[in-house]
């Protein structure tokens, strides 16, 4: 094996079996790309209003005071509240699960695919476009699933994966880009990557089909993430600690 392909081997390796982390940066990274995918179901559907983004949100509630249009004031409210509603959950869920990492990834991804199911029920229901009362519904929804997952994912700690917000993610890429590990590296394009894959594929199907049919997706990613994750936490291991 060259060096090459062994730097290769220990990338992925580090990616989908992690010694510190197990598989967690893999799961992290499709959970990941389901937030692109919720986020543009938000903006594009429901008023423009972020449901994982709440730094942008409390940006969209200072427009909608001050009487821009196309904002909407009630579900940046209801996308606030739920975000805050669902980071107080994880909280509680993090308390009873604290020794175990795996417990709590499964729990978190199984709270997130059930508040999902139930945006996307409604969206199915009222169909398009999606009435306002119904808009602020599914944004309460989803922004308490997303609380949810960010206080969870917080508490992981694994590097370079909020699953929410990129900002430092991309900051680290500029700023390590000569001398950081580029295993490290690679796992933040990585995590660029895969919100912007959500993103696209999110908006392409709100744009071309529905807002169901994106909720429909984001649900799927999240089902396959709670079945690793799940399998993975009947093994104990040290990652888990």
């Amino acid at each position: 094996m060259t060096e090459s392909s062994d730097r290769s081997y220990s990338f992925w390796r580090e990616l989908i079996d992690d010694p510190r982390h197990g598989p967690l940066p893999a799961l992290l990274m499709i959970i990941t790309a389901t937030t692109g995918i919720v986020d543009a179901v938000s903006i594009l559907s429901l008023g423009r209003v972020f449901v994982a983004n709440m730094t942008g949100n409390v940006v969209f509630v200072g427009f909608a005071l001050a009487g821009a249009k196309g904002f909407s004031l009630a579900a940046s409210l209801f996308a606030l509240g739920g975000f805050f509603l669902g980071a107080l959950g994880g909280g509680r869920v993090i308390r009873r699960l604290r020794p175990n990492r795996a417990l709590l990834l499964r729990d978190a991804v199984g709270a997130e695919f059930a508040l999902l199911v139930i945006a996307l029920i409604i969206a199915a229901v009222v169909g398009t476009p999606i009435p306002a009362r119904d808009a602020d519904a599914i944004a309460a929804a989803s922004a308490i699933a997303l609380g949810f997952q960010n206080s969870v994912v917080r508490r992981l700690a694994v590097p370079d994966l909020t699953t929410t917000v990129l900002t430092m993610t991309l900051t680290g890429i500029a700023a390590d880009a000569r001398t950081g590990n580029p295993a490290v590296v690679g796992r933040r394009v990585l995590a660029v990557l895969s919100m912007l894959a959500g993103a696209v594929l999110g908006a392409l199907l709100v744009l071309r089909v529905n807002a169901a049919s994106a909720l429909g997706l984001a649900v799927t990613l999240l089902g396959v993430a709670l079945v690793a994750i799940t399998v993975a936490s009947m093994a104990p291991a040290d990652w888990q600690r």
